[in-house]
């Protein structure tokens, strides 16, 4: 049993997937909801200050190598236009936007795109780290939520006939 929290543990560090792929993972292999819940988070938030700290410097110094530098342009132009979009719709709430961004469990839309996008916009480090926290416990529980049936078991009572 442990090999499997470990396992989640790892995917929900891994960028892309997160924990919006580990919590379905751990429910598959038979692993309770809160602990798997718990092991979800705590993976997914590790590599928050990494990411703040160091993202955007290792990028700047590879921008102009000739291997890297078409990948690290790329992840500054996309960080930098994706930061700025969101910072003109959300002004002077823009933690709760950064929050709403990682919270909502979309492609692309998680602790690791949020914590780059926080750093290029020069957020301080506690504003980033609330925001990434929240929503990465917004992000668990909506897709606890849904692996759990529970979503689905919802919306057929709505479901118009």
């Amino acid at each position: 049993m442990i090999k499997n929290y470990l396992l989640v543990f790892l995917i929900s560090m891994f960028p892309l997937v997160e924990l919006r792929g580990a919590i379905p993972v751990g429910l598959g292999l038979g692993l309770p909801i809160l602990p798997t819940y718990l092991v979800c988070v705590v993976g997914n938030m590790i590599p928050v200050p990494f990411i703040y700290l160091f993202a955007r410097k290792f990028l700047i110094w590879g921008y102009h190598k000739p291997v890297i530098g078409p990948f690290c342009r790329f992840c500054i132009n996309k960080g930098e236009k994706g930061g700025r979009a969101l910072e003109a719709k959300a002004g002077r709430g823009l933690v709760v936007a950064l929050l709403l961004f990682v919270g909502i469990p979309l492609p692309g839309t998680g602790a690791w795109t949020g914590t780059l996008a926080g750093s290029i916009l020069d957020m301080k480090f506690k504003d980033v780290l609330i925001a990434c926290m929240s929503g990465v416990l917004l992000a668990g529980i909506i897709m606890g939520l849904a692996s759990a049936g529970l979503l689905g078991a919802v919306s057929t009572l709505f479901a118009v006939k």
